[in-house]
C-alpha cells in the first residue's frame, strides 16, 4: 500500500477519532470503506452506534437499521407535519442517546433526505435542541455512484415542496452543519488498469465510444457457462433472477432437499441473509453468503461453487481452483439491539434474534441490488435494462476482471444513468477535502471545546435554578429546613464554583492563544491539574456531601417526587463533573475525559439520604467481576470488545475465546511479544499462535494512543 493511500485512511481516522467534525467518507467500489468502519468500532474511545438503511446492510455493518434505532415511521417524513411518531424509548435507550458521541451511518447513498432529518429531530429532542443532530458527530459512509434511495412517486410528491433532492445531502439539518469529505481512491478489488479506467468512466458518466466498444466486446449471445467455470447472472429485476434460478434447478435430475432455517427471537424476514426454506440439489450452483470465520478461511461472502454431495447435516461444495471440497454446516447470523452494559456502562450490542441456516443460496442469478458489497470472479451481467442510477456501475464493479464479465446484451450508453445533481455534489465533495492543517486546527478546536465544557458550570447552574424553583413553589409541603439548607448550598455553588470557573475561562483563552495543542501545553496541563484538584474537593466536600444530607421528607408524595427528580438532575451533573475533574488531576487527555464523562453519566446513582454510603469516583482502578483492580481499564474494555466480537463471529461464548481473568492479566501486564503472551494464564502456545498478532497489535496501539510505556513483562 502506498504512502498516499495510508495518508487518506489516516486522515479519515484522525478526523473521526480526534475531532468532532462531521465526516463523509466516500470512494469507489472496493476501496475499503467497510473495513474502515470496522476498524473505527474497535479503535475509538467515543460512544458510538452504527446504523444503516436496510436490514441486510445493517447486519453486514454490525449495526441496526435506522428506523428501528430511532423509531421512525416508514414512508415520507414531511417537515412540519403532525405525522411524527409517539416514541416510547426506554430509560436505557434515552440514556444511550443522550450520551452518544458518534453516529455512524453506513450505505448513506441509500438514505433519504427526510430520514436524515428524522434522525436530527430525535437527537435534537433528547440531546440539544439548539444544535443539528443534537451535537452528535456524524460519520457517513457510502458511494453516491452506487444504488440510490428508493422514493416512490407518491412519496416524492409530498416531499418535493421541501427538498431539492431526495439524496441524503438534501437534508435540511445536514445543510446547517459543515462536514469534511474524504474520498478513498485506491482500489483493492480490481488491478487491471483498462478495466479500472472503464469503471471510472462509467462512474463519472464520461465513458467514451471506444471504452464502450471494449466493454461491449464482452457481449456473447447465448453464452452457457460450464460446470468447471461457474458464472453468476446479475439482473436488474428480482423476477428475472428468480426465474433463472428456478429454471436451472428444475433442469437438474437430482432430488430436491429443503433445509429450514432456525429462527430464534426477533429477526425480520426482510433481513434474512438467505432463504428460510432453502431448496437445493446436488449439482446446484450456489454462492456463499457469509465469510468463513475459521482459521482456514475456506469461503467468503460471494464465493461461487457447485454442490457435490448432500449428507444428513453437511453439504459439500466444490469451487473452481480449490483442491478440496468445502464441507458446509449451518451458521448463525445475529440481529442486534444497542443497549448499556450494566457493569462497564458502555454501549453494547445485545443479540435479540438469530437466524441459523446453511450459508448458501442458489447462484445462477441474483439481483444487482443484492450484489452490492460482493465480489465475483465471473459474472453474466444483464444490465441493458438498468432503470436506476448506479445499477450498471454496481454490477460491473462486482467483478475482479474484465475477462470475467459476459454481457447478455450490449450495454447502451442510455442505460448509464446520469444525474446532474450528483455531478454537482461530487464537485462540492472535492472542495470539502480537508488538509492536514485543517485537521490540526479541528483537533485543537475539539480539545478547546472539551476543556471549555469541563470548566463550565452553566448546565449545573440551570439545573440548580430549576430545582430551586420546585423547592420554593412547594415549600409549604416540604421539610421546613430544606429551603435554608438549599439556599446555603446555592450560595456555596455560586461563589466557589461558578465565579471561579468564570475567571478560569479567561485564563483558558490566554492558553488557547499559544501555538501548541492544549494536550501538549505543559503549563496548561499543570494548571488543569491544580484546578481539577480544587474543584474535586469543592464538589465533594462542600456541595455533594451537604446535598446528600438535605432533608427530603414530605407528606405529599407527588411533591416529594417532583422535588427529588429536580434535585437529582443537579446532583447528577455535579457527580459527572466530579468524575471528570478526578480524571484530569494528572492532566487533560480528550479520549480519557470523554470516557470519564460518559461512564459517570451512565453509572449515576443518587446519594440523596445516603451520604454515609457514597464515595467519590475512583481515578484509575476498577473491578472486573469481583477480581483484582484493573491497571488500565480502557485497555481492558478494548480487549473485551474485541473478544466479544470474535466470539460472536464464531458463534461461541466469550469465555471460550478468552476468559475475563486472562483479559485482566493482559490489561495489567501489557505483554509485547508472543513469548510474553504464552506466559499469560489462559493463552499458552496455541492461542498465542491463533490470536497473538492481533492481540499484540491491539495492546501496542492502545499504549501508543494513551502514551503508556509498558514495563518488561
Amino acid at each position: 500500500m502506498s504512502a498516499a493511500v495510508n495518508q487518506k485512511l489516516e486522515l479519515a481516522r484522525n478526523f473521526v477519532l480526534h475531532t468532532n467534525r462531521n465526516v463523509f467518507l466516500t470512494g469507489k467500489a472496493g476501496t475499503g470503506k467497510t473495513t474502515f468502519l470496522h476498524s473505527i468500532k474497535y479503535a475509538t474511545g467515543k460512544r458510538l452506534v452504527v446504523v444503516a438503511p436496510t436490514g441486510v446492510a445493517a447486519i453486514n455493518a454490525g449495526g441496526v437499521t435506522i428506523h428501528s434505532f430511532f423509531q421512525l415511521p416508514f414512508g415520507p417524513l414531511v417537515p412540519g407535519s403532525d405525522r411524527q411518531p409517539t416514541r416510547k424509548f426506554t430509560k436505557d435507550k434515552l440514556r444511550l442517546i443522550r450520551t452518544l458521541d458518534l453516529l455512524v451511518i453506513d450505505e448513506i447513498s441509500m438514505v433519504r433526505a427526510d430520514v436524515l432529518d428524522g434522525i436530527d429531530a430525535v437527537l435534537r429532542r433528547y440531546r440539544n435542541p439548539t444544535q443539528p443532530f443534537g451535537g452528535v458527530q456524524l460519520l457517513m459512509i457510502g458511494d453516491m455512484q452506487q444504488l440510490p434511495p428508493v422514493i416512490r412517486d407518491e412519496d416524492w410528491a409530498l416531499l418535493r415542496p421541501y427538498y431539492e433532492t431526495g439524496y441524503f445531502f438534501g437534508s435540511r439539518a445536514l445543510q446547517q452543519i459543515p462536514y469534511v469529505s474524504i474520498e478513498l481512491t485506491h482500489i483493492y478489488r480490481q488491478s487491471d488498469e483498462q478495466f479500472i479506467g472503464i469503471l471510472n468512466a462509467i462512474r463519472e458518466k464520461k465513458i467514451t465510444a471506444q471504452q464502450l466498444q471494449v466493454l461491449n466486446a464482452r457481449h456473447q449471445p447465448d453464452f452457457r457457462p460450464t460446470e468447471e467455470l461457474p458464472y453468476i447472472t446479475l439482473s436488474t429485476h428480482n423476477s428475472a433472477a428468480q426465474q433463472i434460478n428456478s429454471q436451472r434447478l428444475d433442469e437438474l435430475d437430482e432430488e430436491s432437499q429443503v433445509f429450514t432455517a432456525t429462527i430464534d427471537g426477533e429477526f425480520p424476514a426482510h433481513a434474512f441473509p438467505t432463504e428460510a426454506e432453502l431448496e437445493l440439489k446436488v449439482g446446484a450452483q450456489v454462492m456463499f453468503v457469509k465469510n468463513d470465520i475459521s482459521r482456514e478461511k475456506r469461503y467468503f461472502n460471494g464465493k461461487i461453487g457447485r454442490i457435490t454431495e448432500i449428507d444428513e447435516d453437511v453439504i459439500y461444495v466444490r469451487c473452481p481452483q480449490d483442491e478440496e471440497e468445502i464441507s458446509v454446516t449451518p451458521v448463525s447470523w445475529e440481529n442486534i439491539r444497542y443497549g448499556l452494559d450494566p457493569g462497564s456502562q458502555e454501549i453494547r450490542a445485545d443479540v435479540i434474534g438469530t437466524f441459523s441456516q446453511y450459508p448458501l443460496k442458489l447462484a445462477w442469478a441474483i439481483t444487482i441490488h443484492k450484489s452490492q458489497g460482493l465480489t465475483f470472479e465471473r459474472a453474466i451481467i444483464d444490465a441493458a435494462a438498468a432503470f436506476t442510477h448506479g445499477q450498471v456501475y454496481v454490477a460491473l464493479s462486482r467483478c475482479k476482471t474484465l475477462e470475467g464479465i459476459v454481457l447478455s446484451a450490449p450495454i447502451p450508453s442510455s442505460s448509464i444513468k446520469n444525474e446532474w445533481i450528483l455531478d454537482e455534489f461530487h464537485q462540492e465533495v472535492q472542495q470539502k477535502t480537508p488538509t492536514e492543517r485543517e485537521y490540526e486546527e479541528s483537533k485543537r478546536a475539539y480539545q478547546e471545546t472539551l476543556l471549555q465544557e469541563l470548566f463550565s458550570f452553566r448546565q449545573a447552574a440551570f439545573l440548580l435554578q430549576k430545582a430551586h424553583k420546585v423547592v420554593r413553589e412547594n415549600a409549604s409541603s416540604l421539610d421546613a429546613d430544606l429551603m435554608p439548607a438549599f439556599e446555603k448550598l446555592e450560595g456555596i455553588f455560586l461563589e466557589k464554583a461558578v465565579r471561579v470557573t468564570e475567571r478560569f475561562e479567561r485564563d483558558l483563552a490566554r492558553y488557547f492563544s499559544e501555538s501548541c495543542l492544549p494536550e501538549e501545553n505543559q503549563p496548561l496541563q499543570e494548571r488543569i491539574g491544580k484546578a481539577s484538584l480544587y474543584f474535586k474537593e469543592i464538589l465533594w466536600q462542600e456541595l455533594l456531601q451537604p446535598l446528600h444530607r438535605l432533608p427530603t421528607g414530605s407528606d405529599n408524595q407527588q411533591v416529594r417526587t417532583a422535588m427529588l427528580e429536580a434535585v437529582q438532575e443537579f446532583e447528577k451533573e455535579l457527580n459527572t463533573k466530579l468524575s471528570c475533574f478526578e480524571r484530569c488531576r494528572t492532566g487533560f487527555e480528550s479520549m480519557a475525559y470523554l470516557k470519564a464523562r460518559n461512564e459517570a453519566e451512565l453509572s449515576f446513582k443518587s446519594g440523596l439520604g445516603k451520604a454515609a454510603a457514597v464515595v467519590p469516583a475512583a481515578s484509575a482502578g476498577s473491578e472486573a467481576e469481583g477480581e483484582s483492580p484493573v491497571a488500565y481499564p480502557g485497555l481492558y474494555r478494548t480487549i473485551v470488545r474485541w473478544r466479544d466480537a470474535l466470539a460472536a463471529e464464531s458463534d461461541v461464548k466469550g469465555y471460550m475465546v478468552l476468559p475475563r481473568k486472562t483479559i485482566l492479566e493482559l490489561a495489567n501486564g501489557l505483554p509485547q511479544t508472543l513469548r510474553d503472551l504464552e506466559k499469560v494464564k489462559g493463552i499458552g502456545k496455541l492461542k498465542a499462535r491463533q490470536f497473538g498478532p492481533e492481540l499484540l497489535e491491539l495492546i501496542q496501539l492502545w499504549c501508543e494512543e494513551n502514551d503508556v510505556q509498558p514495563e518488561t513483562f
